[in-house]
């Protein structure tokens, strides 16, 4: 069982993440932040992510970036050097009118690319910016290439959610276990 926590406490904010990825999609989030709680509920429940989130702080902005931080650690952590993942993933995923391709590198180098095609300046409880930096901090922080993209859509809460379930999916694939190779490290040069 691959179970870390990691934790940020600063002057701003207070987080702790405790994450199963081999788990079953069981969460317990609370952020503060409404539609912060539903991504990381649904990121969790279709990646099959056991996800326990516990987040104060004074903005907004501080919250969402920092859980992303945390949560992108903690994913990090669960890579174990990319000891037998299957290192890639992807899918596409589409929520009513919309749809979403999500694609994920666990090689170790951060990288995010978004188009998330957001037209409005806030999606329920959350500004769109604070919405995209979650994706950028995540990317940073465990060391992969995420690249998601809304096909296209009409509603901002669909393509959000379209694309939240796609890199659930990618981020499923791609820390699965792969069996052919034991323990070893999924790459020619032998290290992420």
């Amino acid at each position: 069982m691959r179970k870390v926590k990691a934790e940020r406490k600063t002057k701003e904010v207070d987080i702790t993440v405790e994450l199963d990825v081999d788990g079953k999609g069981n969460t317990d989030v609370e952020t503060g932040i409404r539609f912060l709680d539903h991504i990381l509920v649904t990121l969790a429940k279709h990646g099959l992510f056991d996800l326990k989130v516990k987040a104060t702080g004074d903005l907004k902005h501080h919250i969402s970036e920092d859980v992303a931080l945390v949560l992108g650690e903690a994913l990090h952590k669960a890579v174990n050097k990319g000891k037998g993942i299957k290192r890639f993933g992807s899918a596409y995923v589409p929520m009513d009118e919309s749809l979403a391709r999500a694609t994920v590198d666990f090689g170790g180098r951060a990288y995010c690319i978004r188009n998330l095609r957001i037209m409005q300046a806030q999606i329920e409880d959350l500004k769109t910016e604070d919405i995209e930096h979650f994706f950028d901090a995540l990317a940073q922080a465990s060391k992969a290439n995420i690249h998601i993209t809304v096909l296209y859509g009409s509603n901002e809460h669909h393509k959000i959610e379209a694309a939240i379930k796609a890199l659930a999916l990618a981020l499923r694939q791609a820390l699965t276990s792969e069996p052919r190779i034991g323990d070893q490290v999924p790459s020619a040069k032998g290290v992420l």
